[in-house]
């Protein structure tokens, strides 16, 4: 057949036009529910410190004490890998950057926790820690200093259930209202919502944010929040309907992420304490309805924690740190992303999870990545949808330090826009 010679067709265009009017609202409702990854980095993990116990000085604190602890139980490459087994060839490259990271920037995520760190107290002293807490985080994200202050920031205030809800919400006022007067809202806040069981309790947050926001005129939808599910009515409702996706609905457009809590969920099913763990299959199946609920709508998801503290003698931290450094590694093969850190020994097996799962990965991830774009051939023939992933892959990589946009652009012959482009996520101007 010529170039320029008419193909047949049996469709009149008016057709194509019904059919295009007809899935209007359709394609309007897509855009509107599942509008993909915000392209915003996504912190590794999350800490969670009372807030009475929070100072200046704690993101540096959690740093040096972490890596006091590589210093005691694994002062080189060669022991640190040997605990992990960690091979060869990423043994010195991830430990160093593990070193590096505690140094400049120990903490990617801090939560200053008002509900079960802190607990019941009396209101004054409940006011007084949650204006105190304002005047820390305004105070940190003003002098911007990485290895003090972390990317986010934010608190989780008590829930939403009667015997407490008065008292989060007043929390929640006094923390954001000292914000205000200390400036303004940061860019890199994070509220979190616990203990999320009912649609009903997201809208009345959202509620609650959308007051907020006419109080001091700021632009509807400027504050978002974190829903944990840590119960078992977050995730199957009692019409057997995935209550976590009516959940992000009741949200509009404010959740930012879905965390995972090991702890209470598994006690929810009835699981014995021993066994309460982030690879129990009571948590496989919370955390697949959460993924499949979250996927396409922006909102990202996190793993929780492990209960199992690096301490005592070498031996003892040994074990601890294989066992963090195997269920973070699990978790990211699952693409859950991010989760929760609970001690400063954890920091070094996170880093080096998160290094050498994206260090492994970047050789064959960025030559398959490049035969896609440059259409080569090879032994894997990619699609569009297999290229957003490779390149989502090489974006968190960057996002975390685990490599580097010099290595990744000599791998690849991308640059940061090319890749935040093939991964569908906004290019930064």
């Amino acid at each position: 057949m010529g170039q320029h010679e008419t193909v047949a067709t049996s469709l009149a265009s008016a057709v194509r036009a019904e059919i295009g009017a007809s899935l209007a609202a359709v394609d309007a409702e897509l855009a509107h529910r599942y509008p993909g990854d915000p392209g915003t980095r996504q912190p590794v993990h999350t800490v969670y410190v009372p807030a009475d116990a929070v100072d200046a000085g704690t993101v540096r604190s959690w740093g040096d004490q972490a890596l006091a602890a590589l210093d005691e139980h694994a002062p080189d490459a060669a022991s640190f890998a040997a605990v992990l087994g960690l091979s060869d060839e990423l043994a010195e490259p991830v430990y160093e950057r593990v070193r590096a990271k505690l140094v400049r920037e120990p903490v990617e995520d801090l939560r200053l926790d008002f509900e079960d760190g802190y607990g019941p107290r009396p209101d004054a002293e409940e006011d007084a820690a949650a204006a105190r807490a304002a005047r820390l985080v305004a105070d940190a994200l003003r002098e911007g200093v990485p290895s003090s202050c972390p990317p986010y920031l934010g608190i989780r205030m008590k829930c939403m259930e009667a015997a407490v809800r008065d008292r989060g919400i007043r929390t929640l006022d006094i923390f954001l209202t000292g914000l205000m007067r200390a400036g303004g809202l940061p860019d890199g806040l994070v509220l979190t919502l616990p203990k999320v069981t009912y649609a009903e309790q997201v809208a009345a947050m959202v509620r609650l944010l959308e007051e907020f926001e006419k109080a001091h005129s700021l632009e509807p939808g400027r504050i978002g929040f974190e829903i944990q599910i840590e119960t078992t009515q977050a995730i199957l409702g009692p019409d057997g309907r995935a209550t976590v996706a009516r959940m992000i609905d009741a949200a509009e457009g404010r959740a930012t992420g879905l965390h995972y809590g090991t702890f209470d969920y598994s006690a929810s099913c009835g699981v014995s304490a021993a066994y309460q763990s982030m690879d129990h299959p009571v948590a496989d199946h919370a955390k697949a309805v959460m993924q499949v609920a979250a996927a396409g709508t922006g909102v990202r998801l996190s793993d929780g924690s492990t209960n199992v503290l690096p301490i005592g003698p070498r031996s003892q931290v040994h074990d601890a740190w294989r066992l963090h450094y195997r269920l973070v590694r699990r978790s990211l093969a699952r693409a859950y992303y991010q989760g929760w850190d609970m001690h400063p020994g954890h920091l070094p097996t996170r880093y080096a999870a998160v290094y050498a799962f994206y260090r492994e990965g970047l050789e064959q991830a960025a030559a398959r990545l490049a035969a896609y774009v440059n259409r080569a051939g090879g032994d894997v023939m990619d699609e569009p949808a297999t290229a957003k992933a490779l390149s989502g892959y090489l974006l968190r990589g960057l996002d975390c330090g685990a490599v580097d946009a010099e290595e990744v652009a000599q791998l690849t012959g991308l640059a940061r826009a090319d890749l935040d482009r093939l991964a569908g996520r906004p290019v930064k101007s």
